[in-house]
């Protein structure tokens, strides 16, 4: 049969795997699987404002989605393409980082000597902690949740926690180091940008500004081009040969962009966890020598050298699903009994019902990187406008137009945006969200081109 490449995706929520082969139209899906995580963890550390995963349940995932893949096409995989969640950290012992046994579909492994993840979304590291941090010498602004920022405040907060670790990296180089058996752990240009103190212009990290301020640069894994080979698998792995070739670990945004972007002319607009909007920047683009920490844009290495232009919110389903989560909450302490899975079909419905409304939602929860203190607030309340289809009608469209207030609808019909591809869970699941977006955005938008980080992975290979 016809060789496959597999992609993996290491989510926020979930993991997926997916097999592609090559037809006589070029790479096709041939299978896939995804599964919960449900990896969220207490932070012992950092208590409220930390977001940790248990890699054990991530990785116990991710055998769960191979295992379920078909042998067959398992055993004729070459080449593995991983990506997953950026900016967050994860450290191990690069002599004891994981465990390999037998299971029901070969050899697998399981992480030993390894911390929790600390993901992207942690908020342990406040703005006047940053603003202590020395300033790094990167185009990309420093924020919480990055992994050079985490470190500092490990350093800072919890030294002996270090001591343990000899690597680190985020969760997909983890995987990667695994698999090749790599002593030092290999990290694409994609996850270095996203960590912090990494330079994109000369492809280094910031060593002389990290060691004096005593940062354990010993944990910096070593920095390689998206879409070269890392190394090869050691070992047989759920079926799929020893020897295939395994990618440089990559971010899941630039793959899920990837899975689906053919023309410069399309805008992405994904709405998932979070929510982003982008753009291809010209061929030959250079990000500034530094950021300007008010603009809600970053440029993030794509291939081949190039860069995307990036509205990164991290307002997007989770608003949504705290929303719900809310209501479920009220409706608890009024003595009743709602699932949260019953109440996301009822408030669509009850927002279609409501073509407009006044209420005006400015959804950012979760702050933004570049306004972090800035919340969420809510105006225009009317008496009239009480209602749950009012109030989710007017969340939907403050979620869009929070994307449009990043990256304004002048600026990307200056860029020679023609069309935008509307993608992600939340969008794909709600039609409140994508009539709000059609109304928003005056350009055609297609929902046909599934968003996919494991099919992109896939396919870089």
């Amino acid at each position: 049969g016809p060789t496959c490449m597999l992609g993996i995706d290491l989510g926020t929520t979930s993991v997926k795997a997916a097999l592609v082969t090559g037809t006589e139209r070029g790479l096709a899906l041939a299978q896939s699987c995804s599964r919960e995580t449900q990896a969220h963890s207490d932070s012992l550390e950092a208590a409220r404002q930390g977001m940790e995963q248990d890699v054990q349940k991530i990785m116990r995932a991710l055998n769960e989605c191979l295992a379920a893949l078909p042998q067959q096409q398992l055993q004729r995989v070459t080449h593995i393409g991983i990506s997953g969640q950026m900016h967050g950290v994860v450290f191990w012992r690069s002599d004891k980082g994981c465990k390999w046994s037998e299971s029901g579909t070969g050899p697998a492994f399981e992480p030993d000597k390894v911390s929790h993840l600390v993901t992207w979304q942690d908020g342990r590291c406040s703005p006047t902690f940053l603003s202590s941090l020395p300033l790094p010498q990167s185009h990309v602004s420093l924020a919480t949740g990055f992994g050079c920022a985490t470190v500092y405040w490990y350093l800072k907060n919890s030294p002996d926690f270090l001591k343990a670790y000899d690597a680190a990296g985020t969760i997909q180089d983890y995987v990667v180091a695994m698999l090749c058996d790599l002593k030092k752990p290999l990290m694409s240009v994609q996850n270095a940008a996203s960590w912090g103190y990494f330079n994109c212009r000369n492809k280094s990290w910031n060593t002389d500004v990290l060691k004096k301020s005593s940062f354990p640069v010993h944990l910096l894994p070593e920095v390689g081009d998206p879409g070269s080979i890392a190394g090869r698998t050691t070992c047989a792995w759920h079926g799929i040969p020893k020897g295939a070739k395994v990618g440089i670990a990559l971010g899941d945004f630039q793959c899920s962009v990837y899975s689906c972007l053919t023309e410069r002319t399309d805008a992405v607009l994904n709405v998932s966890t979070s929510a982003q909007l982008t753009i291809s920047m010209p061929l030959g683009f250079q990000p500034p020598e530094a950021p300007d920490p008010s603009s809600a844009v970053t440029y993030f290495p794509y291939f081949n050298g190039d860069y995307l232009a990036v509205a990164a919110s991290l307002n997007g389903g989770n608003v949504l699903a705290t929303f719900v989560g809310m209501v479920a909450q009220w409706t608890q302490e009024l003595g009743l009994q709602v699932q949260e899975s019953a109440i996301y079909p009822r408030i669509i419905q009850a927002a279609l019902a409501q073509k407009h409304s006044k209420l005006s939602v400015h959804p950012t929860i979760f702050g933004e990187r570049h306004l972090p203190e800035q919340l969420a607030s809510v105006t225009s309340i009317g008496a009239s406008e009480l209602s749950l289809g009012h109030v989710t009608r007017a969340l939907c469209r403050g979620i869009v137009e929070n994307l449009c207030s990043m990256l304004p609808v002048q600026h990307l019909e200056e860029m020679g945006v023609r069309r935008i591809l509307g993608s992600g869970s939340a969008l794909a699941r709600n039609e409140v969200l994508r009539q709000e977006v059609e109304r928003i955005f005056p350009f055609p938008v297609v929902y046909g081109k599934d968003v996919d980080a494991a099919v992109g992975a896939a396919m870089v290979m």
